[in-house]
């Protein structure tokens, strides 16, 4: 004989209500998962923008760090550059000083120079026109040039005093050389083209164009004068020789005080 278990009898609102009850719990187990799913997505999120704010701060430290390096760098770059320039200064404010004291130093010696200068150059267009009259308009011309130069405001003293000087050297070359000038002078009372020889300061002579005249310059008289016909072939070689078409060679000629020979 079979025994059956015994049948539970439930209210159907009982069974209705169990199933509310599980369908219930399931939902809010499900939400649970969900939000603890988006709390972590959320905080992941979070950590990797944290983590993205934290290089970005790191290369920001960085990049102001090389910057502060760069300009620490500059600033003693510039340091250093000022003391040169400062040492520069110095040299030049050096300078200045013995400019301005050379300065003045030069306006004593203009103010004491100066006045030399001028007789140097009256005593030498005296000298010019005292001394034997050969080259004399371009000796008077020199003259006035030196003289130009002496009074120019924007000539500085030393190329003055070099113009004097070169002038004088140039009068002193002529008492040891030769000359030869085609000039006229006047010669038994007409004017007549000539050539001149001077010989240094010591004598001077003149052979007509035509070469059959010679004569020399008496300063006693100031006067032309004629001499012998045995000195043409002298005064004519001399001539050559001052205008460099003939060789250097002896040369006799009559001198003041020696009488034609």
């Amino acid at each position: 004989m079979t025994t059956r278990a015994p049948i539970h009898r439930y209210p159907l609102a009982l069974i209705v209500a169990a199933s509310l009850l599980g369908g219930s719990g399931l939902l809010g187990a499900q939400d649970a998962v969900e939000q603890a799913v988006g709390a972590q997505q959320r905080m992941q999120r979070e950590a990797r923008d944290s983590q993205q704010t934290v290089d970005k701060l790191d290369t920001q430290t960085r990049e102001m760090l090389e910057q502060y390096r760069n300009a620490i760098w500059q600033a003693q770059q510039l340091t250093v550059y000022a003391k040169q320039l400062q040492q520069l200064v110095d040299e030049q404010e050096k300078e200045l000083r013995s400019l301005q004291a050379q300065l003045a130093e030069v306006e004593v010696t203009e103010r004491e120079v100066l006045p030399l200068m001028l007789r140097m150059m009256e005593s030498l267009e005296q000298f010019v026109e005292l001394d034997l009259p050969f080259l004399l308009d371009e000796r008077r011309e020199r003259i006035a040039g030196v003289r130009r130069t002496l009074t120019d405001p924007e000539a500085s003293i030393a190329d003055r005093f070099r113009r004097l000087l070169e002038a004088y050297r140039v009068e002193s070359d002529y008492g040891r050389t030769l000359g030869a000038e085609r000039i006229e002078i006047e010669f038994d009372g007409q004017r007549r083209s000539v050539d001149v020889l001077h010989v240094g300061r010591i004598e001077l002579f003149f052979l007509t164009l035509d070469g059959e005249e010679a004569g020399r310059w008496n300063p006693a008289s100031e006067r032309w004068e004629a001499v012998g016909r045995g000195h043409i072939a002298a005064v004519r070689k001399g001539l050559r020789i001052a205008r460099e078409t003939a060789a250097a060679d002896l040369l006799i000629l009559p001198v003041r005080g020696g009488g034609d020979r």
